[in-house]
């Protein structure tokens, strides 16, 4: 046993699991530190991405995401524990505490989502067209629920088509957003098996939504005909009650639960947050949808005819930052 408490084995698995999560640009912008009892998770400050995530709301969300991963490791490898939010001014790398107890058998539920943490990859290609029962995206909007945090469907298509189509001409025509995510893109996947970035075939020159991340060559479709392809999704939003860090911690948190979930009952997934960092946008979309929070994010849920390959992901010794 490692003085953190945890055998190798189990602190690899902490650790490849929290390293699965999804993040802005996948900059996997986390730490993890383990001492006896105890798992930190701390936010990275060195993958900064001024033009895309300028407050780092999608930063600290990422950070969330990690935490729901962990916290899944933890239950699935025979603990109980307490997940605890802590962005605080003292320390304000420090987002998450997760207090480890006593043993404690993983529900089965516990378990079917640790499972689908390996094959959770974001699907920006079309969904296959088949509509996807409301039971089934009921199971998931109860999964993405957490504290301070609502999951909910979206079927004001007609708003957020005219909401996406502002966004993707505006970041289309934004030369720094455009360097920067050319910087962030991995030309060379072969080579670049290990670390962090987008590879280029993951982001494709198709048309929005389904490219998610806009380049100069994405294709904008009118707003009627975008408006059509939207009513063929299946969309959720992440509304938080506040706007600060804790909140888009928490908003990372339930997004991820929710992902899983769908992953677990055979869907694909996909996050849009780009165009919820643009004021206009974010405000039309409060009064369009009748919002009494803030939106932090938009979830795509549908079925896909084959399985997304893993983004390259950092070194384990690069995640883990032992304690004292």
């Amino acid at each position: 046993m490692e003085a953190s408490g945890w055998t190798p084995a189990e602190t690899e698995v902490l650790v490849r699991s929290m390293m699965r999560a999804p993040s802005v640009h996948n900059t996997q912008p986390w730490l993890l530190e383990a001492i006896p009892g105890e798992l930190s998770v701390r936010e990275r400050s060195e993958p900064a991405l001024p033009h895309h995530d300028p407050q780092g709301r999608d930063r600290a969300a990422s950070c969330g995401a990690a935490v729901a991963n962990l916290e899944l490791a933890v239950r699935t490898l025979g603990r109980s524990c307490v997940v605890s939010f802590l962005p605080e001014d003292e320390q304000p790398d420090l987002l998450a505490r997760v207090a480890v107890g006593e043993p404690a058998a993983p529900a089965i539920e516990e378990l079917r989502c640790y499972g689908a943490i390996a094959r959770r990859a974001s699907h920006r290609a079309p969904f296959e067209g088949v509509a996807v029962p409301g039971a089934v995206v009921r199971r998931v909007v109860t999964a993405g629920g957490a504290p301070g945090v609502e999951a909910r469907r979206v079927h004001e298509v007609a708003a957020l088509a005219r909401l996406l189509h502002f966004a993707a001409d505006t970041f289309r025509q934004d030369g720094a957003y455009q360097r920067e995510l050319s910087l962030w893109t991995i030309r060379d996947e072969r080579a670049h098996r290990h670390g962090v970035g987008i590879p280029a075939s993951r982001i494709p020159a198709g048309s929005v939504p389904w490219a998610g991340l806009v380049r100069r060559a994405t294709d904008i479709p009118e707003t009627p005909e975008l408006e059509r392809r939207l009513a063929g999704e299946t969309l959720l939003l992440f509304v938080t009650v506040d706007d600060s860090r804790l909140d888009h911690v928490r908003a990372g948190y339930a997004m991820e639960r929710a992902w899983l979930a769908a992953v677990d009952l055979g869907l694909a997934a996909a996050v849009l947050t780009q165009p919820l960092h643009l004021a206009p946008v974010r405000s039309a979309l409060c009064e369009d949808l009748g919002l009494t929070g803030f939106p932090q994010a938009l979830l795509r849920i549908g079925y896909a005819a084959e399985a997304d390959p893993p983004s390259p992901r950092r070194a384990a010794e690069e995640v883990l930052r032992r304690g004292p």
